[in-house]
């Protein structure tokens, strides 16, 4: 995992140029804030990193840290801690977008990690939003980035229209 303090971040690309200002955003994930209304650092860090569909060469650094993260508290984290990782993984499968080759054994590892702490998380209740982002980050942990996609929009009030169609194809 690229250390926070290496000077690559600076090398890094993101929407808005160069990722210098990720390490410091990536660091306020320590302490698991919630990812609710806008609120930051998870704002910047999806704007930056995930922004409309695309995704970075800093997003593929990014992604091992918003896992350690997750993994320090599978049980109380928000649902945007498995939706990030999920979310650059179907971006990078979508767009065939390259990962920086210093960075995919990295990357790979911590994708690997999201089934295991899902499976932790399951401990506590789930919301629809939790429910379908961690199904979701199996689903891409596991290559089924398409299945990752659809069932991230998946929800409760949309499901039944699913089957409906489904049950007519």
């Amino acid at each position: 995992m690229l250390s926070l303090d290496s000077p690559r971040w600076n090398e890094l690309l993101h929407a808005y140029g160069a990722a210098s200002d990720t390490p410091g955003l990536l660091r306020q994930l320590q302490s698991l804030p919630d990812s609710t209304d806008q609120s930051e650092p998870w704002f910047t860090l999806w704007s930056s990193l995930a922004h409309q569909g695309d995704v970075y060469p800093a997003s593929f650094a990014a992604v091992p840290h918003v896992i350690r993260a997750l993994a320090t508290a599978p049980a109380s984290a928000s649902f945007t801690y498995v939706q990030f990782p999920a979310w650059v993984e179907i971006c990078r499968k979508n767009h065939g977008t390259s990962i920086p080759p210093d960075l995919e054994a990295a990357y790979f590892s911590a994708l690997a990690e999201l089934p295991g702490l899902v499976a932790t998380a399951s401990t506590r209740p789930w919301d629809a939003d939790f429910l379908a982002c961690a199904l979701s980050a199996i689903a891409a942990a596991k290559g089924n980035t398409k299945v990752a996609e659809a069932v991230m929009e998946l929800t409760p009030q949309n499901a039944g229209e699913f089957l409906q169609w489904l049950s007519k194809q």
